[in-house]
């Protein structure tokens, strides 16, 4: 495939496409709005390539497929929206306890309930905080442009190889059905570890057996301490973010997929403006940038947290600063979608209650 070949793709078949050339085999999932888009690309790419694609009866039902194709050793995925997703978190916890690689699509509608089918960020909680039972976690990107999507679609299903474990990528109905071009391109051949875990029949070998429920209480114990040994790990490893105009920034904002391409606009104007105001997008929500948060009290005055939401990403920005400088929030849940001009009022607004000229 040429890698200079640029493409016009909607996010959702951006994902679609990038999973199959990252290996998945498998897809798995339930139809929702607004990420209906990725079973019907599925539907048709599964068959060219010789892969399966089936529509579960459920939610439920969809997680679990994807449990057994991972045991099985193959790559697989599931998408779905806000809703949906909660009903597949027993599912996460089954895969995160049992070490089973999967990608998990999240395209976050306006919540809670039923919603809407507008974009929001409302499921930030439930996708860093390990939404089913458990003491677990899980990688989350947070992709901010189709590429993006395309990209760490690509990535995830090597991530969730590497660490054995599900990932999920959170995006939003804006991410999701935006149109941009993206340069499609083949997987990265990087060596990962041998799956010798797998359940693919036991000739000439000891049978294997993949199960979550241990009884023993010391070795429930010990499995939640290699599990913690795991994701510090991650902690280590697999932080990324963006920086924008930071070097001279006396405020800083700090948002997040269809968010930080917003929060970019506006701090474009207010910089015409000679207001020294830079971002911080972070990619991994988790595990999430600590470090560059710790790096940009040392410059900024103030952080301007802006989500797509009542506020939830805030609570990590303020664990990272630990009080090292002023933390403001603003948010626009429910589904709404704030212009660049809006985020840049809200700048000024706090660039003058600090005094910072």
């Amino acid at each position: 495939m040429d890698k200079l070949e640029r493409t016009m793709m909607k996010g959702t078949e951006a994902i679609g496409e990038a999973a199959i050339q990252a290996g998945c085999r498998c897809y798995f999932g339930y139809p929702i709005t607004p990420q209906n888009e990725i079973p019907e690309y599925m539907s048709k790419r599964m068959d060219e390539v010789g892969g399966v694609f089936l529509q579960g009866e459920s939610e439920i039902a969809s997680i679990n497929m994807v449990l057994g194709a991972a045991a099985a050793g193959v790559r697989a995925m599931t998408s779905s929206s806000s809703p949906g997703i909660s009903l597949k978190q027993e599912g996460l916890s089954f895969l995160a306890s049992l070490e089973l690689p999967a990608v998990i699509v999240n395209i976050n509608r306006g919540g809670p309930g039923l919603g809407n089918i507008a974009p929001s960020q409302g499921d930030y909680y439930q996708a860093t905080r390990g939404g089913g039972h458990g003491d677990y976690r899980m990688p989350v990107y947070a992709p901010a442009t189709v590429q993006e999507l395309y990209d760490i679609t690509m990535k995830s299903f090597d991530i969730a190889d590497m660490y054995r474990t599900p990932v999920m990528i959170l995006g939003d109905g804006m991410m999701g059905q935006i149109v941009e071009p993206v340069v499609m391109h083949e997987k990265d051949n990087i060596e990962l570890p041998p799956k010798d875990y797998i359940l693919d029949g036991a000739e000439g070998r000891p049978s294997r057996i993949v199960k979550s429920l241990i009884l023993d209480v010391r070795l429930m114990e010990e499995h939640n301490w290699k599990l913690k040994r795991k994701y510090d790990l991650m902690r280590n490893e697999l932080p990324m973010h963006e920086e924008f105009l930071t070097d001279d920034a006396k405020m800083v904002v700090v948002a997040y997929g269809t968010a930080a391409r917003i929060a970019k606009g506006a701090v474009k104007r207010v910089r015409s403006n000679g207001l020294k105001v830079g971002l911080i997008r972070p990619i991994t929500l988790w595990p999430f940038p600590d470090a560059a948060m710790v790096s940009i009290t040392k410059k900024a005055k103030v952080i301007l947290v802006f989500e797509m939401s009542t506020g939830q990403m805030i609570d990590d920005v303020r664990l990272a600063t630990q009080g090292k400088v002023d933390c403001e929030f603003y948010g626009r849940p429910g589904g709404v979608v704030a212009a660049p001009q809006e985020i840049a009022r809200i700048i000024e607004r706090h660039w003058l209650q600090k005094e910072l000229s």
